[in-house]
C-alpha cells in the first residue's frame, strides 16, 4: 500500500472528523462503566448488579445502530450524525441534575445508546471518501475512536474524585459541543451516493449468510473489547483490591492498547488479507484467555489484559476490511447491523462476568467462557475461508483471503 498515495485520495478533514465524532461519542457510551465503581458504591450494588449497570449503555449501543445505519444510509451521514451528537445532550444533563435512582442509571445507560450509534455513521462518512484498496486504513483510522475509552476511563474516576460522579456527566457536555461545532462546519458527505430506499428494504441484508457471519466474528472482537473496556475498573477494583483511580488507570492503559492497534488490524488486512489476520487472532485470544482464567497476580494480569485488548483491536480493524468488499452498496445498514452485534456482544459480556462472578466467586469461569468463544471463531473463520473464496473474485477475494 503507498501511504502517499492514501494522503491524496479522499477527504482528509471528513476523516478527522469521522475519528472526533466516534472518539468523543465512545467516551461517553462508556462513561456509566468508568464511573462503575462510584456508582456501584452510591447505590450498594451486587457484582451482577454491577455488571448489568455498564452493560446497559452497550445494549442501547446495539439496538440503535441498526436504526442510525438504516438513516446513515437514507439521510447521509453528516446529518445523522449531527442528530444524534445533539440526542446524546439528553442522557448527559440528566445523569448530571437527577441520577437519584439504579432506575434513572438504566435509563440514562439506553440514552447513551445513541452515543455508541455513532459507529454506523462514523464509518460509513468516512468509507464514502475511499476506494476500495483503503478501505481497511480508512475505516481504520476513523475506528479508532475507540480511543475514547481511554479518556473516560482515565479522567471520569479522576473527576469524580473531585467533584463527585453525577458532575462528571456535566462536564462531559462541553468537549461534545466543541467536537460538535466542528463536526458541523468540516464534515462532507462523499462524492458516491447510494439512492434512498425505503427503510424497509434494509432489513433484506439480514437474509444475507455473510451478514451474520462477520455479525459473529465481531461479536467477538468488538464484543470483547468494549465489553471488557466497561467492565475492567470494576474487575480491577473488586479481583485486586486496588483504588479507584488506580483500577482506571489500569483499564485506560488496557485500553490504549486496542485503541490505537485498530488502524494496523485494517493496514494488515489490507495487505495480507482480512481472514488470514483474524485466523491468528482468534486463536491468540483464546489462549490469553486461558491464561487470564488462572487469576494470576495483578504483576502478570496486567500484561495479559494488555496483549488481550490489543488483539482485540487489531481484530476489529480487520473485520471492517472485510465489510465494506462485502456490502459496499449496503455500507450504512451493513454497518449498523453488523456494530450492532458487537454492541450485543459488548452487553453480553459484562452481564455474565457480573452474573458469573455473584454465583461462582470468581471471574475466572466467566474468562474460560470468552476463550471458548475466541477458539470457537477461530475455527468459524478457518472454515468459511473456502467458501469466500469461490464467491468473492478479483480484487475482493485477493485482500479479503
Amino acid at each position: 500500500m503507498n501511504l502517499r498515495e492514501f494522503k491524496r485520495t479522499g477527504h482528509w478533514p471528513t476523516l478527522l472528523c469521522a475519528f472526533l465524532y466516534f472518539d468523543s461519542s465512545f467516551a461517553l457510551w462508556t462513561l456509566i462503566g468508568a464511573l462503575g465503581v462510584f456508582i456501584g458504591q452510591t447505590f450498594h450494588l451486587s457484582p451482577a448488579q454491577k455488571g448489568l449497570l455498564v452493560s446497559i449503555p452497550l445494549l442501547g449501543g446495539s439496538i440503535l445502530r441498526i436504526v442510525q445505519g438504516a438513516a446513515t444510509d437514507h439521510f447521509r451521514p453528516r446529518k445523522v450524525g449531527i442528530a444524534g451528537m445533539v440526542l446524546t445532550l439528553v442522557p448527559l444533563v440528566w445523569g448530571w441534575t437527577r441520577s437519584t435512582s439504579l432506575t434513572d442509571m438504566w435509563g440514562i445507560g439506553l440514552l447513551l445508546g445513541i452515543a455508541g450509534a455513532s459507529f454506523a455513521v462514523a464509518l460509513p462518512l468516512a468509507s464514502q471518501w475511499y476506494p476500495p484498496r483503503f478501505q481497511g486504513l480508512a475505516l481504520g483510522i476513523a475506528g479508532a475512536g475507540n480511543s475514547g475509552t481511554v479518556f473516560s476511563a482515565l479522567f471520569a474516576p479522576r473527576l469524580a474524585e473531585h467533584f463527585g460522579w453525577r458532575a462528571v456527566f456535566g462536564l462531559s457536555i462541553v468537549p461534545l459541543l466543541m467536537v460538535l461545532a466542528v463536526f458541523a462546519l468540516v464534515a462532507q458527505d462523499g462524492p458516491s451516493k447510494v439512492p434512498p430506499k425505503r427503510l424497509g428494504s434494509y432489513l433484506k441484508i439480514l437474509k444475507e449468510s455473510d451478514c451474520w457471519r462477520l455479525s459473529g466474528f465481531y461479536m467477538v472482537t468488538f464484543g470483547g473489547f468494549v465489553g471488557l473496556a466497561s467492565f475492567l475498573p470494576i474487575f480491577f477494583f473488586d479481583q485486586y483490591d486496588v483504588t479507584k483511580v488506580q483500577a482506571g488507570k489500569f483499564a485506560a492503559l488496557c485500553v490504549f492498547a486496542g485503541s490505537f492497534l485498530r488502524p494496523f488490524g485494517g493496514y494488515l488486512a489490507d495487505r495480507v488479507g482480512g481472514v488470514k489476520v483474524l485466523s491468528f487472532l482468534y486463536g491468540a485470544i483464546g489462549l490469553l484467555l486461558l491464561a487470564l482464567a488462572t487469576l494470576p497476580r495483578l504483576s502478570i494480569a496486567l500484561p495479559l489484559l494488555f496483549l488481550i485488548m490489543a488483539f482485540l483491536g487489531t481484530g476489529n480493524g480487520s473485520v471492517f476490511q472485510l465489510v465494506p468488499q462485502r456490502f459496499g452498496k449496503e455500507i450504512g445498514v451493513a454497518t449498523g447491523v453488523i456494530g450492532a452485534s458487537g454492541g450485543l456482544g459488548g452487553f453480553l459480556l459484562p452481564t455474565v462476568m457480573g452474573s458469573l462472578k455473584g454465583l461462582t466467586g470468581t471471574f475466572g469461569v466467566s474468562l474460560l467462557v470468552f476463550a471458548l468463544a475466541a477458539s470457537f471463531a477461530m475455527f468459524a473463520m478457518l472454515r468459511v475461508r473456502h467458501e469466500w473464496r469461490t464467491v468473492w473474485t478479483g480484487d475482493e477475494l485477493e485482500v479479503a483471503v
